[in-house]
């Protein structure tokens, strides 16, 4: 037993070791996880986007689209695109200039997570971001003036699309990010730990809004309906009143039966 745990502590170390030799500097930078979220979210839209643009002409792409009936045209493409790139130069990159002056370098340990602590702090981070959200997104639905200011954007789209995952205003960005930044930290995570789990949380984020029901995404993977995925969240851009929770369903589930305790009150579009 002994040996079988020791064994999986290694299984991360020579990864660990490889990055720490090889890519010590870059590493240690406050702005590493910033250039790794951005063009892990550049990355995947391109991706996406390409599979929009060729779906109307290639039915064995189109049959996964959630909506095979409704292309995706360029003129949402550039408009969304606008937006994604004015929030990056507005709010991110100022963000992650802030970053680089005040924060230190990152410590890198000599030793690497287990694999253990690294996938449960994967996933203690995903739980504490979706809860996060999952309020945040609540009262940006309750409260109107909130919806007005800072939410109603993101609405704009009742079919949404990749590129419509940062079509955001500055504070729903701002919270988003900060929350992905902060939460590694509150869950003391290792770095590696926190650097994939940023990765992550940015690919589900994505695929959330990719328009597609694809049989390796994530609400398919994860057993007993305990992942929404891109179907819930899509329901909730058709259907605003609905599916509020980013990832997992079960604050939806149990809001479900909340609901019949409270006086209803109206939910905004």
């Amino acid at each position: 037993s002994n040996l079988a745990h020791h064994h999986q502590d290694l299984v991360l170390q020579p990864i660990w070791d490889y990055l720490r030799q090889n890519y010590h500097d870059l590493l240690r930078s406050p702005l590493f996880p910033v250039v790794l979220s951005v063009t892990t979210y550049f990355l995947l839209v391109a991706l996406y986007t390409v599979l929009d643009l060729l779906a109307p002409n290639w039915p064995c792409i189109n049959r996964y689209r959630l909506h095979p009936d409704r292309p995706i045209t360029w003129p949402n493409i550039w408009t969304t695109l606008g937006v994604t790139i004015y929030n990056h130069l507005l709010y991110i990159f100022p963000a992650a200039v802030a970053q680089w002056l005040w924060r230190p370098p990152t410590p890198l340990p000599p030793e690497a997570p287990t694999l253990f602590s690294f996938f449960l702090g994967i996933l203690g981070c995903m739980v504490v971001f979706d809860f996060q959200y999952y309020l945040w997104h609540l009262l940006h639905h309750r409260v109107a003036w909130l919806y007005r200011t800072f939410h109603a954007i993101h609405h704009q789209y009742n079919q949404p699309f990749s590129l419509v995952t940062q079509y955001l205003s500055g504070w729903e960005l701002f919270s988003v990010g900060f929350w992905a930044t902060v939460d590694p930290i509150l869950l003391q995570c290792h770095c590696l730990t926190a650097w994939s789990f940023m990765v992550f949380n940015v690919y589900v984020s994505t695929e959330d809004h990719c328009g597609y029901d694809f049989p390796w995404a994530t609400h398919n993977l994860v057993p007993f309906g305990l992942w929404g995925g891109a179907p819930k969240h899509d329901a909730h851009h058709q259907r605003p009143g609905t599916n509020f929770a980013p990832f997992f369903s079960h604050w939806d589930w149990l809001g479900k039966y909340k609901i019949k305790f409270k006086k209803p009150f109206e939910i905004l579009p």
